[in-house]
């Protein structure tokens, strides 16, 4: 299969389930410990590993360990990515033949 593929998978992945929509939302505004989005979610900490780790390797966030704590902000180029991904798959070709 080809690795774009496999690649849009995953950003797709990371945007279809509701918690991790709320937690990218939650980002817009700037960086967030680990701390503040698990009691912003309501959600225990395996919970929002689980959503992180997706996100993580989706691109659209990117994570920093500072002690105990894990920080996370949104990724510009991979949301820029994303964004791009999806216009090109979602946009149709236009032919030139008459």
């Amino acid at each position: 299969m080809n690795n774009e593929y496999t690649k849009d998978a995953g950003i797709f992945k990371a945007l279809c389930d509701e918690k991790r929509l709320k937690v990218l939302n939650l980002l817009r505004s700037g960086e967030k410990c680990a701390c503040v989005l698990i009691d912003d979610m309501s959600i225990g900490q395996s919970t929002l590993s689980y959503h992180m780790k997706i996100l993580c390797e989706s691109g659209i966030v990117v994570s920093r360990q500072e002690g105990k704590w894990t920080y996370y902000r949104l990724s510009e180029s991979g949301s820029r990515y994303a964004l791009e991904r999806l216009l090109k798959i979602t946009t149709p070709e236009i032919s030139n033949t008459k």
